[in-house]
């Protein structure tokens, strides 16, 4: 649960949402250089690292950088279409792994949980994007 209040796509949820999403979650590890997804590829999760390092890569190129606290793979758990990018350790990782139905089960239970998640995807929109007003 403490690795999930950390992550700002889930500010402001009140523990007892925190401790139901890291009760449906699961921890999986993976080893340097297997992309844990793959760019254009569907996808069915979102994950929250744990340990490691991981870089985000689009095209070939590398984009950005992941550790322990940072997220992924959101926007494809919300909507299940493909990847953006790939993800590939380089180190060891462990994950925490959200599958989308279960996101979905939970927002339909719990209204204030899928507000949480919109207001957290504004927010990071907003940040990807400096200068790029978004209407």
């Amino acid at each position: 649960m403490i690795a999930l209040a950390a992550v700002p796509l889930f500010d402001g949820f009140s523990k007892g949402h925190l401790r139901r999403l890291a009760g449906e979650a699961d921890v999986v590890e993976f080893g340097p250089g297997r992309a844990i997804v793959e760019e254009a590829q569907a996808g069915e999760a979102m994950f929250v690292v744990l340990t490691g390092k991981a870089r985000v890569v689009r095209a070939g190129r590398k984009v950005g950088a992941l550790i322990p606290g940072d997220f992924f793979g959101e926007l494809s758990a919300l909507d299940g279409g493909p990847r953006t990018a790939s993800v590939v350790p380089d180190t060891p990782m462990e994950v925490l792994r959200l599958f989308r139905h279960t996101l979905h089960g939970l927002m339909k239970q719990e209204p204030a949980l899928a507000m949480g998640m919109l207001e957290g995807l504004a927010r990071r929109l907003r940040q990807m994007q400096p200068g790029t007003p978004v209407v």
